[in-house]
């Protein structure tokens, strides 16, 4: 009899959704299992109805005709496990959504339980806001054997370097506790206009979020704002510019590219809140110097406790090519000061004694 119920609780769990067509025409029933627990019905609804508009689904919610457990629930609510979600008939696309390429990432880490890839910039981590399909879907693409892939945290659409994955909804569930008390450490690797003087500077600065007319999303620092903190340590000299990592305390939106924008220290190639007219100069190589056509944030370092074996770990991607590049033309242009040159040699000799 146990047997017979699991199966019968097996089938319920995964019923075939109609292809895609004008409506999905029927009423499903779908019990929800252990690796689907925890996340919002909203999100549910968005992976399991593919093909369906958002604001299809976000007014099904809203009328009542998404039941959990023959019961009303807003978009909010998160599921649990053996949650019976009633699914109404829903009305697809009338032009089917642009498929994902498969597509493959450079691989830092991969076991049964997440996934870690350097992600290069220019590539959106999931698709929205007028992008048809990021990481998320194209790495899905490419594994369709994969029950359960979710992003662990985001990154900006022009940042690269390192992106958690989680393969199963317990690692996620682990990794975002993690990230919730502070437990994650991530460093960045960016390169601003301006003469950074300190050798380590925290900067705490309340960013608010807001929407511009365009409905373009925004940061600024404002009194209200949520507290945020990030820690800089200078790197590098090159002339006009600095070479910074940044060692995020809070994970606020847009949070390194405001806290420097603000600080008076603009990140190279920032389109949002970057110096525009010394980004298009940046675009045209002129001499020995390299054109950088992107911006100069990268998400260098992560130390992070493993969901699964409890271990420490922590795992580096180098800077791509086309950041170094730019630095060794800058180096080439004679670009590093005098005082730099020095501290490097003091570094190298601190080094050689402690040998």
């Amino acid at each position: 009899m146990k047997d017979l119920a699991r199966n019968s609780r097996e089938t319920a769990k995964t019923p075939p959704l109609s292809p895609p067509s004008q409506v999905l025409p029927q009423v499903q029933l779908v019990t929800i299992t252990a690796e689907e627990a925890g996340q919002r019905i909203d999100n549910f609804l968005i992976r399991v109805c593919k093909g369906v508009p958002k604001s299809h689904i976000y007014r099904v919610l809203r009328s009542g005709e998404v039941r959990v457990n023959k019961g009303r629930i807003d978009q909010t609510y998160r599921l649990q496990e053996d949650d019976v979600v009633r699914i109404p008939p829903l009305r697809m696309a009338e032009k089917p959504a642009q498929t994902a390429p498969a597509c493959e990432f450079a691989i830092l880490l991969e076991d049964e339980h997440m996934l870690v890839i350097d992600k290069p910039a220019g590539v959106a981590v999931h698709g929205g806001s007028g992008v048809s399909y990021g990481v998320i879907e194209q790495l899905r693409a490419s594994r369709p054997q994969a029950k359960f892939l979710e992003l662990v945290h985001r990154l900006d659409r022009e940042t690269s370097g390192i992106l958690l994955l989680a393969k199963k909804r317990s690692a996620l569930t682990h990794l975002h506790e993690h990230m919730r008390e502070g437990e994650f450490d991530k460093r960045y690797l960016t390169l601003v206009q301006g003469d950074w003087q300190n050798r380590r500077q925290h900067v705490k600065l309340p960013l608010f979020k807001y929407t511009t007319a365009d409905g373009e999303r925004r940061v600024r620092v404002q009194a209200d704002g949520q507290a945020s903190h990030t820690v800089f340590e200078l790197k590098r000299k090159y002339g006009p510019y600095t070479l910074l990592e940044a060692e995020l305390k809070t994970g606020r939106t847009h949070q390194i590219r405001v806290h420097l924008a603000s600080s008076g220290f603009p990140i190279l190639g920032d389109d949002k809140y970057g110096d525009f007219a010394l980004n298009r100069a940046l675009q045209k190589a002129e001499g020995a110097r390299k054109a950088l056509k992107r911006m100069f944030l990268h998400a260098h370092q992560i130390t992070f406790v493993h969901p699964h074996s409890g271990k420490e770990i922590t795992l580096n991607a180098p800077l791509p090519p086309e950041c170094t590049s730019f630095l060794k033309s800058l180096e080439a242009q004679g670009a590093m000061t005098q005082d730099d040159a020095t501290a490097g040699m003091a570094k190298t000799k601190g080094q050689a004694a402690t040998r």
